[in-house]
């Protein structure tokens, strides 16, 4: 099997990334919205890294928590769509990072995500992407990420 006929959840099984059922909100709002061909997630943490980074976390850290972040809203996608192959784009994401004020290198921490999209996703997991930092986010995490995709009817 070539990794072009590979599906989304093929990667993800390689990877040894297990998709739990997406997490319930924090809020009064929901995991996210479909308008279209377009799906808007809510913003997504990692419960496992909490802190500043460029004080408590290194940007290895961030790396890995943007990526479980990743993981999370590809959780609320698949919940959603029910295939991930569905995904027809990942279009744009958005990364917050709690970060000092001397820390710059945001990009760095959101390749995480980014990176993981491509994996899971292939061509359509290159997106466009701003990386901002942020004095504090939900639950003291140490990054937040929401992103939009169209999708295949």
């Amino acid at each position: 099997m070539t990794n072009l006929t590979k599906t989304p959840e093929n990667r993800l099984e390689e990877l040894g990334i297990i998709l739990e059922p997406a997490r319930q909100p924090l809020g009064n709002y929901i995991g996210c919205v479909r308008t279209g061909n377009l799906i808007f997630t809510s913003g997504q943490i990692s419960d496992q890294y909490i802190g500043t980074l460029g004080t408590d976390l290194t940007v290895e850290d961030g790396y890995k928590a943007a990526r479980q972040a990743a993981i999370n809203v590809i959780r609320i996608l698949k919940g959603e769509l029910g295939e991930l192959s569905r995904v027809k784009r990942v279009v744009k994401v958005l990364g917050m990072v709690h970060s000092a004020l001397d820390f710059t290198d945001h990009p760095k921490v959101i390749n995480g995500a980014s990176d993981l999209f491509v994996e899971v996703f292939g061509e359509k997991g290159v997106h466009a992407r701003t990386a901002v930092g942020l004095a504090q986010l939900p639950k003291n995490a140490a990054v937040e990420l929401e992103i939009i995709v169209e999708v295949e009817d």
